[in-house]
């Protein structure tokens, strides 16, 4: 599937949802040109097989398309793909020989390292601090280093978050709270570089 609209970043998600149901194609390319890349991102931070990574990630799609009259219309469609591909990638490592042992999402590892690049790095402390950061952020747990990944380089909120991972607010709020906590812990001044670094990738 090869689709090459421009622009179409500038598009409503709800507009683009309104549509796909209505069966406008047009409207279906456009949602799949937007968001294809970061769930792609998100899926190989899942599961280091890309192929299959690839193949979840329009089998999401098609299924939007053949059931798009019974999908709810009053959904928040970034959360709704990010959390459709996770679900894909945890039913494709269960019925996968090589992923024997996995018979639940909660059992996904999250497998993206945190990098900050260094085109952000003002100065040589500044340099210093942000690879302890790096450092300190992968050492996190993996549910905890998913939940930052989903509020800051995602932008989801805490609900989105919660629907995202399958799990109830309070534990989406603990997961992002521990994770916090513990890069505290290490390091007073690492909260602030962290948020004032994510907040310019959004």
């Amino acid at each position: 599937m090869k689709i090459k609209f421009k622009n179409s970043n500038h598009l409503d998600d709800d507009t683009l949802w309104s549509n796909v149901k209505m069966g406008d194609e047009k409207a279906f390319s456009h949602l799949f040109e937007k968001h294809y890349a970061h769930l792609i991102r998100y899926g190989n931070s899942l599961s280091p097989l890309k192929d299959k990574v690839q193949d979840c990630v329009q089998e999401v799609f098609t299924d939007i398309w053949i059931y798009r009259e019974s999908i709810s219309e009053s959904i928040v469609v970034k959360a709704y793909l990010l959390s459709s591909v996770r679900k894909r990638i945890a039913r494709h490592q269960e019925r996968d020989r090589f992923f024997g042992k996995t018979t639940s999402i909660d059992t996904i590892e999250f497998l993206l390292d945190f990098s900050i690049e260094h085109d952000l790095i003002a100065d040589e402390t500044t340099a210093n601090k942000v690879f302890n950061l790096n450092k300190l952020l992968n050492e996190l747990p993996s549910r905890q280093k998913e939940a930052l990944y989903l509020r800051y380089h995602q932008g989801l909120s805490v609900d989105e978050i919660a629907s995202t991972l399958d799990v109830n607010y309070q534990s989406a709020n603990n997961l992002l709270y521990r994770a916090v906590l513990n890069l505290r812990k290490d390091w007073k001044d690492i909260i602030l570089l962290f948020l004032a670094v994510t907040t310019s990738l959004l």
